[in-house]
Formats: structure tokens, sequence, C-alpha cells
């Protein structure tokens, strides 16, 4: 199982410190996800707020990194590079994202069109499965953060400060049950790319009438 470097063990939890990764260079993140994709074989991650590394188009991940100090564009191009896993044929990748997560604008409409577009056509490929949690109908349970769980040994939390590395058993298992309820509330396969398809269309129309002359009369 991988080691992830620079955590500090608190009871049954690890760990990092936020600022710390931001002090050594949010690039040295992406090597520590490298490490992990390259390590495990199956991939859960719950999606509530944004879309992540693995999904996201280069503006995308150019916009996601812009708030951290350092040289961007060496963190976007190990951000692109990890994608390749996801051709990997002995791994197996499972994504729910919310339609908040999928929606939130932070591109102009036209790159978020095309952020959606790249999400569907990532959902064909034959090791991932991507659901979406459309706003509508009954929700009865409400998520709370960001999560990721790898293989049934390790669950990593994400918070605004840092992030919690769980891998006592019945830890990781807690985020197993909450992943599954989510994906059953989920929309996958065809009616996925339906709704996606939905969403970019309706994006790309805010972008046409951002851009037509007079639309603001």
């Amino acid at each position: 199982m991988a080691e992830v470097p620079g955590l500090t063990q608190t009871t049954n939890a690890e760990w990092q410190d936020g600022k710390a990764v931001r002090r050594t260079g949010v690039d040295t993140k992406q090597l520590e996800l490298s490490a992990l994709e390259r390590d495990f074989r199956e991939f859960r991650y719950f999606l509530p707020t944004m879309i992540t590394g693995l999904l996201a188009t280069p503006e995308y991940a150019r916009a996601s990194v812009a708030p951290f100090p350092g040289d961007h564009s060496k963190v976007v191009a190990k951000k692109l590079e990890r994608q390749a896993v996801l051709r990997d044929s002995s791994k197996c990748f499972t994504f729910i994202l919310t339609e908040q997560a999928c929606r939130w604008p932070l591109l102009p409409p036209a790159g978020m069109a095309v952020q959606l577009e790249r999400l569907a056509s990532v959902a064909r490929l034959p090791n991932v499965r991507l659901g979406v949690i459309p706003m509508e109908g009954h929700l009865p349970r409400a998520p709370l953060n960001v999560f990721t769980v790898y293989g049934a040994d390790l669950a990593t939390v994400e918070v605004t400060t840092g992030a919690l590395v769980f891998r006592d058993p019945d830890d990781v298992q807690e985020y197993l049950n909450d992943f599954r309820t989510f994906e059953g509330y989920s929309l996958r396969d065809e009616e996925a790319w339906t709704k996606l398809a939905t969403w970019a269309a309706e994006i790309r129309e805010i972008a046409r009438g951002a851009a037509s002359p007079g639309s603001d009369i």
C-alpha cells in the first residue's frame, strides 16, 4: 500500500496540513496522488463541490490551482499527466459528482461546456463509471465533504485546511457505505451522458447569449 509523505499521525487517522502542502509546493501533492494511483487498483471519488484533476480539461485544471502559490504550469502538467491512468485497463474508477460540482462556474460558460463534454467522454471509457446526482427529486442524505476511497484500505477526506487520511478498516468501511448511498442517488451510463449533454447545451446557450451583440438590451 502506498505511503503518503508528510502526514502526522492522530489516533486512527492522519492529518495532512494544507499550509504545509502549499509550502512544499502543490506539485508535490500531484506526486503523492500519482503514487496512490500507481499502487491501488480500484478508486471511488465522491465529488460534491468540484471536478477532480483526473477529469479536468487543461483550462479547468489551471483555474483550480490559480489560488495557490507556486509554478502553476508544473502543477497543471502533472495533473494532466496523471489522466493517463484512466486508460489502464487493470484499474477501475468510479466517480460520483453532484450537479453543483458539474456546473459550478469555475470557468466562463464556454469553458464549462467543454468541461462537461469532457466528463461525458471519460464516462465512456470501459473501466470508468461516472454518475451524476441532479438537484431534483428527493435526496434524503446530504453530502458533507469530498472524499476518495482507494481499494478497501484507505480513504482520504478533503476539507478547507487540509486532508484527513483514514486507514482503520472500520473508518474506510464507513466511507464505502456513504459512497454506495450517494451512488444510489446518481444517474449513470446513458442517463448520465444525456444529463451532462443537457447541462452543456444550457451553458453553451448562456455563452452564446453573452457573446451576442445587444444581449444586454
